[in-house]
């Protein structure tokens, strides 16, 4: 069955534009929820957001469609993504919603759903879901329309639970951070985990204001948290997306430490300490071949998936791997969360760091990337990827790279373009690769 609202990450759009509306969350809160009545007790929601202007519209939407059907909702206000997840779980809620646009502007926004067991919901329940969106939901007799109420705990609940999974001999002290937080979800949770384990703080990205979330700043934007920790001496910089459940990291030296290297470093420092489970990571095709070849020379292997995160964390659970991610960020660490968790795989990395008593510069290079290229190439309609020329000219490029190199070319799940993704050993040939796959695009979707 074809998906009309849900993407690779839950709902998501440009805000009072469809599908991302208030009528739509109304219209998504009474349907989710009915898919959730299941049993005789009281049912319950969880709903958290990040700091977009638009989450007030969004969450009072969602909150009306709730309770209309019968389900009582507890509202936490902006806390992480996996903060959410875990909340839906620990308060035995039958449904947790997170109110998120991740890394997009402040105009978008988005809603992503998680099951009670704090895992986002499978593709039949999404689709269930999808088809009562579109019908008519029994509404909730008078007497048993749900009340909502805010609970201001959720934060200190969240860093309490992060912080359990940092070393309990261990700790921050003497060590300089540069914490971003993109003046999204986390601007209180994050830097307050940090100072409570004994970091000197240095804080970017904590002063929302509704329109400036993910602005100049955070995971997708680093350029300013490099620069601060040159300026400021710092040992490591910290940058977290929106919902903060991505992370991307800077070293003393300023420069700029993604996803694959950070699922490196944990694979292989679980592996030693024999905890790394199912002999792999899991990854997506667009990680570093890099990454593959040097987890291969320890022993590790790699498993890869399609690109989302809620992909890899499927590889993980059907394998029973406890180490996954993907390159732009997203780190999912099983053992202590159901979902991307920017803000403990920091603390995985932070351990590490001071446990070796070594310059992140030199801890957190695990490899050598081979040269890889990613370009966008944007579209208004058709299939361009299914035109002849293009298939012949992708055909070409996979002849050319076979047996030194990689091509990964995909549809965005979330926006109207087309990556074309090469790696090889040669820069020269990769970058040539690209252009000629994305030329035949655009003339394809012209």
């Amino acid at each position: 069955m074809t998906r009309r609202f849900f993407g690779t990450d839950g709902i998501r759009g440009r805000t009072n534009h469809s599908p991302m509306t208030a009528e739509m969350a109304m219209r998504v809160g009474m349907a989710a929820g009915r898919h959730f009545l299941r049993g005789h007790h009281r049912h319950r929601v969880v709903i958290g957001k990040d700091t977009r202007l638009s989450g007030y519209m969004i969450e009072n939407a969602l909150v009306a469609g709730f309770t209309s059907v019968g389900m009582d909702v507890v509202q936490f206000g902006p806390i992480p993504t996996p903060a959410v997840a875990m909340l839906a779980a620990s308060m035995r809620a039958d449904l947790g919603v997170m109110i998120s646009a991740s890394h997009n502007p402040y105009y978008d926004n988005g809603i992503k759903l998680f099951g009670p067991d704090g895992y986002k919901l499978s593709d039949e329940d999404e689709l269930r879901i999808e088809a009562l969106i579109g019908g008519d939901v029994p509404l909730a007799d008078s007497p048993a329309i749900g009340r909502a109420r805010r609970v201001e705990d959720g934060r200190g609940r969240y860093i309490h639970a992060v912080k359990s999974t940092f070393p309990s001999h261990l700790r921050l002290d003497g060590l300089k951070v540069v914490v971003d937080c993109a003046n999204g979800a986390a601007y209180q949770t994050a830097p307050a985990t940090l100072w409570e384990l004994g970091a000197e703080l240095v804080t970017l990205g904590v002063d929302p204001n509704g329109t400036n979330i993910n602005e100049a700043c955070g995971s997708t934007s680093p350029q300013l948290l490099q620069e601060t920790v040159i300026a400021s001496g710092a040992d490591i910089g910290i940058a977290l997306d929106g919902d903060a459940d991505r992370l991307i990291l800077v070293d003393e030296t300023g420069t700029i430490i993604d996803g694959d290297q950070i699922m490196a470093l944990i694979g292989s420092d679980w592996a030693r300490r024999g905890v790394l489970r199912g002999g792999a990571v899991v990854a997506t095709v667009m990680s570093n071949l890099g990454l593959e070849r040097m987890l291969e020379g320890q022993g590790i292997g790699l498993l890869r998936t399609k690109v989302g995160d809620r992909y890899v964390l499927e590889a993980m659970r059907r394998g029973g791997h406890n180490v996954g991610g993907e390159q732009s960020g997203h780190m999912i660490l099983s053992d202590y969360a159901t979902t991307g968790d920017g803000t403990i795989a920091a603390l995985q990395v932070l351990a590490a760091l001071v446990e070796s008593g070594k310059p992140a510069s030199e801890v957190l290079r695990q490899f050598e990337p081979v040269p890889q290229l990613l370009k966008n190439v944007r579209f208004s309609g058709g299939k361009p990827l299914e035109t002849q020329s293009v298939k012949a000219v992708i055909a070409d490029a996979e002849k050319e790279l076979a047996g030194s190199g990689r091509l990964v070319i995909r549809p965005s799940g979330t926006e109207p373009v087309i990556r074309v993704m090469a790696e090889g050993d040669r820069e020269e040939q990769v970058k040539a690769v690209v252009e000629r796959i994305c030329a035949a695009v655009a003339e394809a979707a012209a």
